[in-house]
């Protein structure tokens, strides 16, 4: 078993701060801090050396260690900024025969919901959402209300796999079955389940699955994806017309033959990637240091530091005095854990008696109430879970 003082010990957080809230924004572990600061010395060094020689062989090992990592292959993965530019990706391009709805629960998250209201517009389809059994006891309640709710005219279901507001894990691979069997697409916000819940995209089968890298892994901000699932390639325009844009039409010699769509090129991507994800100069280094995350938690072993967040989660629930809204099932829960938080005070007000604490947990508004959400990665400790419940204790 790791020693997890000296493991939070690699991660420069602000000893005056209560950090609990590794779901918004993952600190950058020491080592991974140094590799990406190395890149960027290279690149402030010798920007064309490093661009031109330097990043093709890096980028292309990092495309097959992330992938790896993700459970799926090299030529399928388009690195993105985040996952609201990798969603994006996809609703500004994708098109559907209308009329019909783009169908998504109710407990998406805010900006990508305004991303697809967009796309319903641009396409002519309506949003319809549809309420999940938040406290689920079992993963079938959340099929069965999803199922339920799909009708002969859903073109697109949208869902997370862990639900932001809560941290609820959803059963994204028997949701995406069930809508591939009615010919329903599917596009999966997997924000939070990279590092923190084993993840393998693959056995997901959605035709398109979004993430972070900078959250769970503790890549350096700047980290998101896209995986692209068969037979989806061709049904994506780039967000972005840049050198990506006609891959083969200007080659790197005269001698050099017309690649393949999913054949490795010269710039460490595939002419299919490269179209998506090529958007002019810009910093490719988080991409570049996403090894380093992994190689960081494959040192202190991902089975150990989600059992340490397990641990974490039940401390949470057991000493915080007010309501959960996160179901304690498990396969239902990861590392975050949402209550309700009592009435009769705003949001704002909330945010700033925590901040005035150097307390970092989030508020969540719901329609119905408010709810504060606790995340505990490996480096949280129970003083600091402590810290919270003590707050919160006076205040309910």
């Amino acid at each position: 078993m790791p020693d997890w003082s000296a493991a939070r010990a690699l991660v420069p957080l602000d000893p005056t701060v209560t950090m609990l809230n590794t779901g918004s924004f993952g600190p950058t572990p020491t080592p991974v801090f140094e590799r990406v600061t190395e890149l960027r010395r290279a690149l402030a060094a010798g920007p064309t050396d490093f661009f031109v020689r330097k990043v093709p062989p890096l980028l292309w090992h990092s495309r097959e260690r992330t992938a790896a990592f993700l459970g799926t292959v090299p030529e399928r993965l388009v690195f993105t900024t985040n996952v609201s530019v990798a969603i994006n990706l996809v609703s500004s391009s994708i098109s559907v025969d209308g009329p019909g709805e783009i169908l998504m629960t109710d407990h998406e998250y805010g900006a990508m919901i305004w991303a697809w209201e967009r796309a319903a517009e641009r396409i002519g389809l309506t949003i319809r959402t549809f309420p999940l059994p938040a406290m689920a006891t079992d993963p079938g309640e959340i099929v069965d209300a999803a199922v339920k709710s799909m009708t002969p005219h859903t073109r697109l279901f949208f869902f997370s796999h862990v639900l932001s507001p809560t941290g609820l894990v959803l059963p994204a691979r028997e949701l995406c079955a069930e809508a591939r069997r009615r010919g329903i697409l599917t596009v999966v916000d997997g924000a939070h389940a990279p590092a923190m819940i084993p993840l393998k995209v693959s056995d997901v089968a959605a035709d398109f699955y979004t993430g972070n890298l900078h959250k769970w892994l503790l890549a350096p901000i700047g980290c998101g994806f896209l995986v692209i699932g068969a037979g989806m390639e061709v049904r994506l325009q780039p967000l972005i017309v840049s050198w990506g844009y006609k891959t083969n039409q200007y080659p790197i010699s005269d001698s050099a033959p017309a690649l393949g769509p999913d054949d490795r090129d010269a710039y460490g991507s595939t002419p299919r990637t490269r179209y998506l994800e090529f958007d002019g100069t810009r910093d490719v280094c988080p991409w570049l240091s996403v090894p380093a995350a992994i190689d960081f938690q494959t040192g202190l072993g991902f089975d150990a530091s989600r059992k340490r967040m397990a641990e974490l989660s039940a401390y949470t629930r057991s000493v915080i005095p007010l309501k959960e809204a996160t179901p304690a099932v498990p396969g239902l829960h990861g590392a975050m854990t949402a209550f309700e938080l009592p009435p009769g005070k705003s949001a704002a007000l909330w945010r700033k008696e925590l901040w005035d604490r150097r307390i970092e947990a989030p508020i969540i508004e719901r329609p119905d109430r408010l709810l504060i959400r606790v995340s505990h990665h490996f480096y949280t400790t129970e003083a600091e879970i402590d810290v919270l419940a003590g707050f919160l204790s006076v205040r309910s």
